[in-house]
């Protein structure tokens, strides 16, 4: 097996959740990622939970990675990143729109140093435009794009104030999208020798994940009677079922022993289904409530109707399928073993794997400003 990014160097940027996840996948695949952080570090180092002051969180986003600490406010620490950026193939920053062009390190620098180089800018709203200036963290970015209203019109007890969000999915969708935007980069580079940047707003990654929603912003149409996608009656809790085809609904039909629903005008068509969704509902749980989770579960699955208990993270982990995908990783840092997931991605050619160590702050700064050609007064003057 190889590394798919064997040769590549990332100079990464970026902090918090969306730069670093992206740039974590890099490092998972071989690529040479060397974080430069502030002298006080990613604030995600002081991230819950810690072990003897190391974070599990951080180590979550930033396995494999070298950590380069440097002021760059001060002149000598830029001098230097632009010499590391000569052997540099991919620059990734998620700051503000306008911070790398104040610190003398946005694209149009850093190319005129390496004309193929491809350099990742990651936002709330995009470099340009009239909102390119928001403040945006991903529960902003939820609020912003509908998605918070889009998942309260599912709920059945008709509230009108949002949910509170704990689950940054703006974050790692947008850190998603910016490496399959660099990986297309690189395929580019490869074809033509060029270089480019990449623009990724949060703001579009959390618009595209919305697609109904996306669609009935232009055309209007019916919801369902009641949503259909959430908990269903178990004699002892709830499950959670799929009906996504025709077929499904065949096969729940008879998983629960009701042929005759086939053929009830309601149910039989999925547009008269989806009308009557609530009333379908109302019919199989007085089925499905009869039956305990360990015996509803089984039957389900048997008849090929996709379908689930409710269960936590921990449960999940615990699950044969995620060890024998080998989802957990097990990485050391000072405060000893923390398990971080893999890529879910996985090639039949290549390692795609969390490296096993988490970097303490600056703790590669000497020996990769001197690999870059700084002599000691140059290296001394940086890091000053």
């Amino acid at each position: 097996m190889t590394d798919a990014l064997d040769g590549i160097r990332v100079l990464d940027f970026t902090t918090t959740i969306a730069g670093p996840h992206c740039t974590r996948l890099m490092a998972d695949l071989g690529a040479d990622v060397i974080k430069i952080e502030a002298p006080e570090g990613d604030m995600m180092r002081t991230r819950p939970p810690l072990r003897d002051g190391a974070s599990a969180t951080f180590a979550h986003l930033n396995a494999g990675k070298k950590s380069v600490a440097l002021d760059l406010k001060k002149p000598a620490a830029v001098a230097a990143v632009k010499r590391l950026v000569a052997g540099t193939d991919v620059v990734v920053e998620n700051y503000r729109p306008g911070v790398m062009r104040r610190l003398g390190l946005d694209y149009d620098t850093l190319k005129a140093i390496k004309p193929d180089l491809i350099f990742c800018a990651i936002s709330g709203y995009g470099q340009d435009g009239p909102g390119a200036d928001r403040p945006a963290y991903a529960p902003v970015v939820h609020a912003a794009t509908g998605y918070d209203l889009a998942h309260l019109t599912y709920q059945l007890d008709h509230r009108d104030r949002p949910d509170f969000n704990g689950i940054f999915v703006a974050d790692f969708m947008a850190g998603a999208y910016a490496f399959g935007g660099i990986m297309t980069a690189l395929v580019q580079k490869r074809a033509t020798g060029l270089g480019q940047m990449v623009d990724l707003a949060m703001y579009d990654a959390m618009l595209a994940l919305l697609m109904s929603e996306f669609q009935r912003a232009q055309f209007p149409m019916e919801l369902p009677s009641r949503p259909m996608y959430g908990p269903v009656k178990a004699k002892d809790g709830y499950i959670i079922i799929a009906t996504a085809s025709e077929r499904t609904f065949v096969d729940l039909a008879k998983a629960a022993g009701h042929p005759e629903w086939l053929e009830d005008p309601r149910f039989a068509k999925y547009a008269d289904r989806r009308k009557n969704w609530g009333a379908f509902m109302d019919a199989f749980e007085s089925w499905s409530g009869t039956v305990p989770i360990a015996e509803l579960v089984p039957i389900l699955e048997k008849h090929s109707v996709p379908c689930s208990p409710y269960r936590t993270v921990k449960e999940a982990l615990d699950d044969p399928q995620a060890k024998h995908r080998g989802i957990m990783e097990m990485v050391r840092d000072k405060g000893g073993l923390c398990g971080v997931p893999n890529p879910p991605f996985r090639l039949s050619q290549a390692t795609t794997r969390a490296r096993g160590f988490t970097a303490d702050l600056g703790e590669h700064t000497e020996a990769v400003l001197r690999a870059a050609g700084l002599s000691d007064a140059e290296v001394a003057a940086a890091t000053a």
